[in-house]
């Protein structure tokens, strides 16, 4: 995982000396190429950025390893420079030059991802450096996740991303404001389902499913259990069977298990229900092999997560979202390998 994130990771020395970016796709060989999903969009995202930056603060925090600031010192300072004087952000650069991507649609100024994600990294990186140019992003970024209707997917990040602002200090009082979007979620549901959007029908998708999480973190902090049994009864609904089973279904990606795992995890530690843990646990096997194609999709020896598994075959490209996932999901075995790297297989910028 942070052997391959090394891999794909490149300087983006146009925005600042340190800045450093996450190439968004891998091939099985590990040469990286350029996102051509919707259009032309880009060689690296604040989408996948984002969340790496979470991903190194949090290693930093628990491990104080020096190459660890450094990555989170050059992934913020591109998140930053990706803000726009208005507070929206742009997602895609178009190459290593670090040209914005203006006009695609997966990139275009405050789109409803990118947006959130960017406040929510901004909004922990915050616990972690005394930075005063993340207070002013996040400042300038939140009025554009308040005044704009999202759906329930995108606005469970906003709920993250709020509380982790109110815990660092870098907001006023925003409970007003965040309970009113956990009862969006709430509206948002069917036959006691989370989902995702108000027009899916069926089983809600698992990619960037937050909706239980985000109600169980807001449940404590609010001081609304109703939030809690809310969260328990789509959990229960939307998740168990599927990791009892090994996600055995058409297509899986690593972000399913990692949302799965993430919902597991919060139910444990909130509701003190002991089978929400063993089924995290359950959940992550499937990176080693508990899956319907019997093979790992952590590879430990390469130090890369597959993209994937497609109607039981493994997927052997690896890109950006899945060994980011992949590490926040199986972060205890992250900083034991974090302690073993060598600053060659840590890569990052200006950590030398």
């Amino acid at each position: 995982m942070l052997r391959q994130i090394a891999r794909l990771g490149h300087a983006v020395p146009s925005m600042s000396p340190k800045a450093w970016a996450v190439a968004i796709y891998a091939s099985a060989d590990d040469d990286t190429m350029v996102a051509r999903e919707a259009g032309f969009e880009g060689v690296a995202c604040v989408d996948d950025t984002a969340r790496a930056l979470e991903l190194y603060c949090g290693l930093f925090q628990a491990t104080k390893l020096p190459w660890t600031r450094s990555w989170c010192e050059g992934l913020l300072d591109f998140v930053l420079a990706m803000q726009d004087g208005d507070g929206r952000w742009v997602n895609f650069i178009r190459d290593w030059s670090g040209a914005p991507n203006l006009v695609g649609r997966t990139s275009v100024a405050g789109g409803d991802f990118w947006q959130a994600r960017a406040m929510l990294s901004l909004a922990k990186a915050s616990h972690v450096f005394d930075d005063p140019r993340i207070a002013v992003a996040l400042e300038k970024g939140l009025i554009h996740l308040v005044d704009k209707p999202v759906a329930a997917d995108v606005r469970s990040l906003h709920i993250l991303a709020g509380l982790a602002m109110m815990k660092g200090g870098d907001r006023g009082d925003l409970r007003p404001l965040l309970s009113s979007w956990c009862d969006e979620l709430i509206e948002c549901s069917l036959d006691g389902v989370l989902m995702n959007s108000s027009w899916e029908n069926g089983q809600p998708h698992l990619w960037a499913h937050y909706q239980e999480s985000a109600l169980c973190d807001a449940s404590v902090y609010l001081e609304r259990p109703e939030l809690l049994e809310v969260a328990r009864r789509s959990a229960d609904k939307v998740f168990i069977e599927l990791i009892h089973s090994g996600f055995e279904r058409a297509l899986t990606n690593p972000f399913d298990v990692a949302v799965s795992c993430a919902a597991m995890l919060r139910l444990a530690r909130t509701s003190e229900d002991k089978k929400y843990g063993m089924l995290a646990g359950e959940a992550r096997e499937w990176f080693n092999g508990r899956n319907p194609a019997g093979q790992p999709v952590y590879d430990r020896v390469k130090g890369r997560v597959a993209d994937g598994i497609d109607h039981a075959i493994l997927n052997d490209h690896s890109g950006a979202e899945s060994n980011i996932v992949a590490a926040q999901t199986l972060f205890d075995d992250v900083k034991m390998l974090a302690t073993t790297l060598s600053y060659d297989e840590a890569g990052g910028p200006n950590w030398t």
